[in-house]
């Protein structure tokens, strides 16, 4: 059985009911639902929620949701990890194995159904354990700079501040989208960001944390322009 888990708790502080909060027209939530069904990669797209109104409206926009979350994997230290774990130990306790398993960000609104085709497709080619979206920074990391409460500024990595950008090496950071892998390197535990990893190259414009009202307002400027452009 090929599985999606779209984990989506009530608890968000910074942006109240951000899981469910009207985004360009939709619930957030649904944006990632939409692109899991599209993709037609998967038997089950469900949520993962403590919440019975994020489970209602996951419902609604087409996912399932054939078990509540337990609370103490519903607060501010669970991690995606033993969330995702979770949801596949629950399907095989009722005698259903699975094989595949995404696990697909609820505020994930930039994520296309061909981008869970193709990065599956990748996986399958190569003996990867997972693979995940990234895009690359904007700037060298190797030429940061820190600036501390008295004021004080300084660079990151002194021996790297005074090269040029083009003599240093490109740097690449978690989209935050999605993540494939095997059922069993899930159980397994095995390390996400680790060599048996691969990545699934987007390009920055198509990526954005949603943490903040700020990150929020520029997200649904980016979608509307990217909206638009297809029209």
């Amino acid at each position: 059985m090929r599985l999606c888990i779209i984990p989506a708790r009530g608890g968000s502080k910074r942006i109240p009911r951000k899981n469910i909060r009207p985004f360009c027209g939709k619930p957030m939530i649904a944006w990632s639902i939409q692109a899991a069904l599209a993709s037609g990669l998967f038997d089950h797209v469900i949520v993962s929620t403590e919440d019975e109104e994020i489970a209602a409206v996951a419902r609604e926009h087409g996912a399932t949701t054939p078990f509540m979350r337990p609370p103490e994997l519903a607060d501010d230290h669970a991690g995606t990890g033993v969330v995702v774990t979770h949801g596949i130990r629950w399907f095989m306790e009722q005698g259903q194995p699975v094989e595949l398993v995404c696990c697909l960000y609820a505020t994930a609104p930039f994520v296309q159904a061909q981008d869970l085709i193709q990065a599956n497709a990748e996986r399958e080619a190569s003996d990867a354990a997972f693979v995940f979206t990234a895009t690359s920074f904007g700037f060298p990391i190797l030429r940061a700079v820190t600036y501390n409460s008295q004021g004080k500024l300084g660079p990151m990595f002194p021996e790297h501040i005074a090269k040029r950008s083009q003599d240093l090496p490109e740097a690449f950071h978690d989209a935050g989208q999605f993540y494939l892998g095997d059922a069993r390197y899930w159980l397994e535990n095995v390390p996400m960001f680790g060599p048996r990893s691969r990545i699934y190259l987007l390009p920055r414009y198509r990526v954005q944390d949603i943490d903040t009202p700020e990150d929020w307002t520029r997200a649904e400027w980016l979608f509307r322009a990217m909206q638009e452009s297809r029209t």
